[in-house]
């Protein structure tokens, strides 16, 4: 090291040119709970191909998430498992329609934990109402857009009154999902990508929730006006939407936008 600041001393004291060290840029990409485990892979892709940048990942609800960028979180890029928070973001003048993007389409999935030895693929909302399931793991419907849909389809089928009580609510997607890892419910109504989880497919049963029982979770994301790192936040909008991306994304369980 003394070897090398002699060398850096004497080439300055020369004037010979030394190229600087250039640090990659740091994106910081604010992302709803249902993409932790496919987002780590998906930067992991962009940044091996983008070496000037780097992606800071923070996860949580998509509604607390907005609520910290119109407090203004330094966030360069949002992530939401619906369309209506970027838009919202845009009315508040905080993004540009322009820079509002569908990048997945997501799913609903009903768990049951396997020992209960309850069928949902035969018997569909009724293993809800079995006395085995004392708790059902959901994301709040206040801030999450997967609560929301779990709520809607709850409501739809008719049994949310007898549920209701039954229900513990998650800050987010992701820790409803760790509810049910962690064996503090028996069932739980989460993202098809947290119910691909090893461990959940391993300890469960899992059931598609037919998608005409809830609205359709079109997600999208945004990039913020106050960034000062829109072209690199535009380059990974258009990994995750391009090819690649979106074959990382099927393979966790996600539809095409």
């Amino acid at each position: 090291m003394k070897f090398c600041g002699l060398l850096l001393s004497l080439a300055l004291a020369l004037g010979l040119p030394v190229q600087a060290q250039t640090r990659p840029v740091q994106v910081v990409v604010a992302a709803a709970g249902d993409l932790r485990g496919v987002l780590e892979e998906l930067k992991t892709g962009f940044e091996s191909g983008h070496p000037g940048i780097q992606l800071q990942l923070s996860f949580g609800a998509s509604g607390s998430l907005t609520a910290q960028i119109q407090q203004g979180a330094p966030f360069d890029l949002f992530l939401s498992a619906d369309e209506g928070f970027p838009l919202q973001l845009q009315k508040a003048g905080l993004a540009a329609a322009q820079d509002i993007f569908r990048y997945a389409t997501g799913s609903l999935t009903l768990w049951v934990r396997k020992d209960l030895a309850l069928d949902p693929a035969r018997d569909g909302w009724q293993v809800l109402l079995s006395p085995g399931v004392k708790k059902i793991s959901i994301a709040n419907p206040q801030v999450a857009p997967y609560g929301r849909a779990a709520e809607a389809a709850l409501r739809k089928v008719g049994i949310y009154d007898q549920v209701q009580s039954r229900l513990v609510f998650a800050d987010n997607i992701a820790q409803a999902a760790q509810f049910l890892q962690a064996g503090s419910a028996e069932a739980g109504l989460i993202s098809a990508a947290q119910a691909n989880n090893p461990v959940l497919r391993q300890s469960g049963v899992i059931w598609t929730v037919p998608a005409d029982t809830y609205p359709a979770l079109r997600q999208a994301g945004v990039i913020l006006l106050r960034s000062p790192y829109q072209d690199q936040a535009r380059a990974f909008r258009s990994y995750i939407t391009g090819a690649g991306g979106q074959a990382i994304l099927a393979r966790h369980g996600f539809a095409k936008p």
